[in-house]
This record gives structure tokens, sequence and C-alpha cells, in this order.
């Protein structure tokens, strides 16, 4: 695993001057990671919608500052710019994917433009960490593998789609464990939605070794399932589903977090 900067700000401030490109998965143990997904105003309003109808795959944690400001509104971070902030950035126009993983978005940032900020289960790993549960990919190095599902979201004005999850595998007998840690992180995605094979035929995922964002994972052991979690990619596969969205949209390159100075702990219910 790569050495991990301290806080997010540390982040934030080496992917602005490009010194860090890599996922985020371990960085600022402590602070929250989230997905991004920036829109034209005339649709911000819709989108919010979304998120409220589904908080499990769009759990809402923040905007930037309206009227084309790139920053964060406080508390997540004074030293913030959503241009530059994650270490790299995926750009769609029309709805069909225009640029994949570059370093910033300053090209394509409107006057109009507003940025969200969507949970992420990268917050709860160390959690996991803590308790002898260290997720996969955090050992290899590898990016979280990411799969469309057969899920539908519930719609909000023109946005309609379907759910996309993150998998990490673990032994069937923590299952409930993990269900447990990771329960309370309801602004990061919270417990799995589905695991095993048959939470694979329910999501519609047919090959686990062919994630559609992410690395492809190791294979798996003979006492070991795929847990899968929703996933803030979830908006930007929403972009390409939905034919009424116009101009230019952008998002965190899959893997690659905005990570804001909100504590762990303001995010986790009572």
């Amino acid at each position: 695993m790569l050495n991990a900067y301290p806080t997010a700000i540390d982040v934030r401030r080496a992917c602005r001057s490009g010194a860090f490109r890599e996922p985020t998965a371990g960085q600022c143990p402590g602070y929250t990671q989230t997905n991004l997904i920036v829109l034209p105003e005339k649709h911000a309003a819709s989108f919010r919608t979304l998120c409220e109808r589904n908080p499990v795959s769009c759990p809402l944690v923040g905007e930037t500052r309206g009227n084309g400001d790139p920053r964060f509104r406080t508390p997540l971070g004074e030293d913030s710019d959503v241009r530059f902030d994650a270490p790299g950035y995926n750009v769609y126009e029309n709805g069909k994917l225009l640029h994949d993983d570059i370093p910033d978005i300053r090209d394509y940032w409107q006057d109009d433009s507003v940025g969200f900020l969507i949970g992420c289960s990268f917050t709860f790993e160390q959690a996991l960490c803590d308790a002898g549960l260290t997720p996969r990919h955090m050992i290899t190095g590898a990016n979280v593998p990411m799969y469309k599902t057969n899920y539908p979201l519930l719609p909000a004005g023109v946005f309609r789609g379907e759910m996309v999850v993150s998998m990490r595998p673990y032994k069937r007998a923590d299952v409930e464990r993990v269900r447990d840690i990771t329960r309370p992180y309801v602004k990061t995605h919270g417990e799995p939605v589905a695991w095993g094979p048959e939470g694979m035929k329910q999501l519609g995922i047919h090959d686990l070794y062919r994630p559609e964002f992410g690395d492809a994972p190791e294979p798996l052991a003979d006492d070991e399932i795929p847990v899968f979690w929703g996933c803030g990619v979830t908006p930007q596969q929403v972009i390409m589903s939905s034919p009424h969205v116009n101009g230019f949209v952008m998002g965190h390159a899959p893997g690659k977090m905005i990570c804001v100075d909100l504590p762990v702990a303001a995010v986790l219910s009572s």
C-alpha cells in the first residue's frame, strides 16, 4: 500500500501540485472521502432530489458554494478547489465519456457549474482495518473493483439509471462483523447491500473478474465471498443513462476521491 498523507488538506494539496495521482484508499485516515459530480445549475435541484431518494447509492455530504465558485462549503474545507483537488477526473459531454482520468477540470468548469460531494466507502475502511478486516485492495495496492448492476434507482427529473456497487471479499463467517462495523457510516454508503453468489445474482453481476470500473480482483479463496456496497460512481452511470442531461458533466475518476476536512466521526449515525 502507498504511504498515506495524514490529513485531507495534505491530499488535496498533493493533487493540486500533481504529486499525487493514485487511488485514495488508505489516505488521510480519520477524514471523510467523497465522490464528485459536477453539473450545470439547471440540473442541481433534480440531482438533490435524486440523492434524497437514493441515499444508499448517493449519500450527499455537501456542495460547492454556487455561482461557479469551485470551493467547498464550510465545514468541508476552506482551502479547496474541486477543479484540482482529486487525483483524477472523468469528463462527459451530452452523456458520453469525453475524457478519462485527466489531472484537472479547469478547461471544462463553467460559470454555472455546481459540484456535489457524495460520501465514499473508503471512509470506513480504517475501521475495518482496526478490526483486523483490512480490505484486499488496500493490501495489494489495487483500485477497488466496481460493477454496474440491474438495481434501478428511484428517478428524479431528468435523472434515471441503476446502482453501481463496490466489492470487497471476506470470509462468509466475517460478513456479520463487516455489516456491524460499516452500518453506522450511513453518509458513506453504510452496510453492504448484498453478498455471496446469491447477492451477485440479485444485482445482475455475471462475472466478478470483469468489473466495469476499478481493477479486477485477485481470485477469491475457497472460503471467501464477494461483499457489495453502494458506490458513489453511481451518479456517473446515471449521467450516461440520462439522455436529457446536456453539456459538460464532470466527476472524479473511479477510486480517486476528493478528501474533505470533515472528521469521520461527523458522518457516523448514532
